[in-house]
């Protein structure tokens, strides 16, 4: 979460052309491409820096921002207006101009102080605002946890609420990057990246599964066992339940974010499973329930 160097980023000098850059970027982006590098974390972290770097120095204008700048580029136009409100003051004291408070702008006086003895102070500036990416299994946010963050060199201990979603950024403020001339520092965004290996499809707060349910539980109905996201609970199938039978278990899903004690729901598909390899005598039952169906 350090200051990344464009240039290296895109393997280009500090003097490569627009159209060397171009080249660069090309064949990177096709080089760390999602389409190409399917499921490769550390591809899709290149493929995403790759196009930041691009956007700014393809960007001829943000470029020489960047170059003057470096990390600090997007605040180039107000350090570029106070250099000019500096060299203004600085021409009014060589000629010996004799003013009071009433002679500086509002943005000059409280980057200079508004007095002529000479008493200067530094334009405040916000940092700016850092980005992570935390990588947590389902499970892990299934429940309120606490986690330390190494941020640039720091632990930071951080409170993860139950029920986080895929892709969910939450701000920790004054833990980015530190202000210029003892201004504020920026803030800390974290995007969480939820992994899911469980037999459960979440969508927000309910939760999707496939119970396989044998021919004769399906036709005659009875109790089963089934797995919910924390233990297990005792089913009733209904006689004569259909293949695709969807049945709902309610405050059985996954839980609501920030909001304590309450949970989606479970909703169960019931995959009626064929008996195989029948042995004579119960194709001959089978055979018999069929005439006696028909």
């Amino acid at each position: 979460m350090k200051f990344v160097d464009y240039y290296k980023i895109l393997e280009v000098s500090k003097d490569a052309s627009q159209a060397e850059i171009k080249k660069a970027y090309r064949k990177l982006a096709r080089k760390y491409h999602p389409d190409v590098n399917p499921g490769d974390k550390n591809a899709e972290r290149k493929f995403k820096e790759i196009n930041e770097a691009n956007e700014v120095l393809s960007n001829s204008e943000n470029r020489a921002k960047y170059d003057e700048y470096g990390k600090d580029w997007q605040h180039a136009e107000a350090f570029e207006k106070a250099k000019q409100e500096q060299a203004q003051y600085q021409r009014r004291q060589k000629t010996h101009e004799s003013f009071g408070d009433e002679d500086f702008s509002d943005f000059f006086s409280s980057m200079f102080g508004g007095s002529s003895g000479g008493r200067r102070t530094s334009m405040k500036f916000r940092g700016q605002d850092l980005n992570a990416e935390l990588e947590l299994p389902l499970e892990e946010v299934y429940k309120t946890h606490k986690r330390t963050l190494t941020v640039n060199g720091k632990n930071i201990r951080l409170t993860i609420p139950a029920g986080v979603k895929n892709g969910q950024v939450i701000k920790i403020k004054n833990h980015g990057a530190e202000g210029i001339n003892g201004g504020p520092r920026g803030d800390l965004h974290i995007r969480f990246s939820i992994q899911n290996k469980t037999k459960f499809r979440r969508d927000g707060a309910n939760l999707y599964a496939t119970v396989k349910l044998d021919l004769y539980k399906a036709l005659l109905g009875g109790e089963i066992l089934v797995k919910t996201f924390d233990g297990q609970v005792k089913l009733n199938v209904k006689p004569e339940t259909p293949n695709g039978t969807q049945v709902k278990l309610k405050g059985k899903g996954f839980p609501v974010y920030k909001k304590e004690g309450q949970y989606g729901d479970l909703f169960i598909t019931f995959e009626v499973e064929l008996p195989k390899n029948l042995s004579s005598r119960e194709k001959k039952l089978v055979e018999e329930l069929q005439k006696l169906r028909s």
